[in-house]
C-alpha cells in the first residue's frame, strides 16, 4: 500500500511512521496544504490511501480535500481532526473524505481504519476493460429505470450515468439498490458499508447520503428515500421516464 499522510505535527508523523513501517507500507509525508497538493498531483493514480489533517498551515484540510477530489474521485481519504464539532466533521465528509478519526487517536485505531477502507476500495476496483468486455453489458442490479454494475463501478438512472461516485458512495448506493424498498437504519449501513462499528456515530451516513443524492439529482429524480425515524431505502417505483 502507498499512503500519503498530510500532517503538520511532525511528532505525530514520526510516531505513525513506526507503525506504518511495521505494516510494510510505502509512506510519504506532507507537512502543509500546498506541499500535499503538489505531491498528490505529481502522480494522483499512485496513492492507495490519503490521511488528511484538517488543521494545516496555509491551505487548510478542507481545501486540500477539494483539490484532491478534483484530481481523483476514487482515492480513499481519512480525515484526522482535533475539532470535536459535528459541523466540521460533516463538512469534511461533504468535501470528499470517506472517513474521519478524531484526535487524539490510538495508532492502532488509525491502522484499523486504513485497512478497512483500503480493503473496501480493493474489493471495488474497476475491472480491466480487456478482461471484462462481456461483464460490461451485464448488471448486478437492474430495474426499469436504474442499473448498476459492480465490476465497472458504474450506475445509471434513466440511461444517464451517475458520475463522480466515490468508493463509499457507490457501495452505499449498491447496498440500498440491491435490496429495493428495504429500509436500512444508519447503524446497519455503518456495519454493511464501512465494515466496522462507528460506535453510534451516524453523521457519516447522513453526509454520504447527502452527497450521493446531489449526484443522483444531476441525472434524474431522487431514488434514495428517507424513512423518518428509521433510516433510508432505495425506491425508484415513482420514477417516470421522459
Amino acid at each position: 500500500m502507498k499512503l500519503l499522510m498530510i500532517e503538520d505535527n511532525k511528532s505525530v508523523s514520526e510516531m505513525m511512521n513506526m507503525f506504518f513501517t511495521k505494516e510494510n507500507w510505502d509512506v510519504e509525508f506532507a507537512y502543509d496544504g500546498n506541499e500535499a497538493i503538489d505531491k498528490f498531483k505529481q502522480s494522483p493514480d499512485d496513492w492507495d490511501i490519503i490521511t488528511l489533517d484538517l488543521n494545516l498551515p496555509g491551505i487548510d484540510g478542507m481545501q486540500v480535500a477539494q483539490e484532491i477530489r478534483k484530481a481523483s474521485q476514487t482515492v480513499p481519504i481519512i480525515m484526522l481532526t482535533a475539532r470535536d464539532s459535528e459541523s466540521d466533521q460533516v463538512l469534511g465528509l461533504e468535501m470528499g473524505a470517506d472517513d474521519y478519526v478524531t484526535k487524539p487517536f490510538s495508532p492502532m485505531t488509525l491502522i484499523a481504519r486504513i485497512k478497512a477502507l483500503h480493503r473496501r476500495a480493493e474489493l471495488g476496483e474497476p475491472a480491466k476493460a480487456d478482461e471484462n468486455k462481456e461483464a460490461t453489458s451485464g448488471f448486478d442490479v437492474q430495474t426499469d429505470h436504474f442499473r448498476l454494475n459492480t465490476k465497472t463501478r458504474e450506475a445509471y438512472l434513466l440511461d444517464k450515468q451517475i458520475e463522480g461516485l466515490t468508493p463509499k458512495e457507490f457501495d452505499l448506493l449498491y447496498t440500498l439498490a440491491k435490496n429495493p424498498k428495504q429500509v436500512f437504519s444508519r447503524e446497519q449501513l455503518l456495519e454493511l458499508v464501512w465494515d466496522y462499528q462507528y460506535y453510534g456515530d451516524e453523521r457519516t451516513v447522513d453526509a454520504h447520503i447527502k452527497k450521493l443524492r446531489q449526484k443522483i439529482e444531476k441525472v434524474g429524480p431522487q431514488i434514495i428515500q428517507t424513512v423518518w425515524g428509521v433510516g433510508y431505502k432505495f425506491d425508484d417505483s415513482g420514477v417516470v421516464a421522459s
